[in-house]
């Protein structure tokens, strides 16, 4: 027959979409989604959305907050990444952002180190929107920072690049620092 349903490609599509669905950090075949809280946050909004009526006002929502919160994780990464490009670390920045479940502390002396430069940081930067939550995976990038002593040097770069800037006051591209 012309047509059979041994096609291997048949449901490339379904699987396509599936695993959009299970990427919750951007990257494809992400094995850590739902081991960090705020992987199990979005997770649960997914699984509340596939359960409601697609055309009701409650999965209209509950999808835009999904996406909302996948751009603005997103927007941290790209800014950690330019960072990182910017001190030297082209071709390592995509390895140093990668976090997964068997990832580790190098040295668990650098782990309140770590934790101090990520709460200043979050802090005295904009690295991080307003609203964010400390990520988890962040404190094993700035762990990776101090094991390469690139630590303080990144700190200083977000610094001049991602100031700090009371509420409500605006900056446009041409008022950031220069790269």
């Amino acid at each position: 027959p012309l047509c059979s349903n041994n096609n291997p490609y048949a449901s490339f599509g379904a699987t396509l979409a599936r695993d959009e669905e299970q990427n919750l950090w951007s990257t494809p075949h992400d094995v850590t989604h739902t081991e960090a809280d705020d992987d199990r946050v979005l997770y649960n909004m997914i699984v509340v959305r596939n359960q409601l009526d697609k055309d009701s006002e409650e999965w209209q929502k509950l999808n835009y907050d999904i996406y909302t919160l996948r751009q603005t994780r997103k927007e941290v990464r790209s800014r950690w990444k330019h960072i990182l490009e910017d001190l030297g670390f082209h071709k390592e920045a995509d390895s140093l952002l990668s976090v997964t479940k068997l990832s580790i502390i190098s040295d668990s002396q650098n782990m309140g180190k770590a934790r101090d430069i990520l709460l200043k940081l979050s802090e005295e930067t904009n690295i991080f929107p307003t609203s964010w939550e400390l990520s988890e995976r962040y404190l094993f990038v700035v762990d990776r920072l101090i094991a390469l002593d690139a630590a303080d040097e990144f700190f200083r770069m977000a610094s001049a690049v991602y100031p700090k800037r009371a509420s409500g006051e605006r900056v446009d591209d041409s008022q950031k620092a220069p790269q």
